[in-house]
């Protein structure tokens, strides 16, 4: 009696369904960025050759028996990775920085100083607080939803996205697909 209120209780707090995954070297761009935490290495501009992935948890649909079709988390996902490939990251919402586009080039202060200017066709601009793969993660979970309840997808649970700045090195931001 004692083991079956164990297995009962556990199976409240475990999450038993399917998950589909996608990750792809075509889904990779390569960045510029910065991130703004004075006097850290990765305060200088640097790039990295990231990879994106995404996983996406729900029922199976009954006819085509898969959660989701892979291709439409691809075709979903890499307008986003196009637009951020071969630019400069930068971030919209982060107080030490600000903008200031100036004909075809973007002025960057950081702290009150400028910092940096680049031609304003390579630059990504991101509604985000910094370039870190986190808050990129959570920027792409915030697009990718959106796709995918405008798909009709409506038996998806959560959505999660991977940005991977380096091999072994991700950040991940996991989103509900309920409103």
């Amino acid at each position: 009696c004692r083991r079956l209120n164990s297995i009962l209780h556990l199976r409240l707090f475990v999450n038993f369904g399917f998950k589909v995954s996608v990750s792809k070297e075509d889904l990779g761009f390569s960045s510029a960025h910065f991130i703004t935490l004075a006097g850290h290495q990765c305060e200088s501009l640097h790039g990295h050759n990231y990879r994106v992935g995404v996983t996406v948890e729900g029922s199976v649909d009954p006819e085509c028996a898969f959660v989701v079709d892979f291709a439409v988390l691809k075709r979903i996902l890499r307008p986003y990775v196009q637009a951020v490939d071969h630019k400069v990251l930068l971030p919209t919402g982060n107080p030490k920085v600000l903008l200031r586009p100036e004909g075809e080039r973007m002025t960057v202060d950081y702290l009150g100083a400028e910092r940096f200017v680049f031609p304003l066709t390579n630059c990504a601009i991101l509604p985000i607080t910094n370039t870190t793969a986190e808050m990129v993660a959570e920027y792409l979970a915030h697009r990718v939803r959106e796709e995918l309840l405008q798909e009709g997808l409506s038996h998806l649970d959560a959505v999660e996205v991977e940005v991977e700045e380096s091999p072994g090195q991700s950040g991940y931001y996991r989103l509900s697909m309920k409103a």
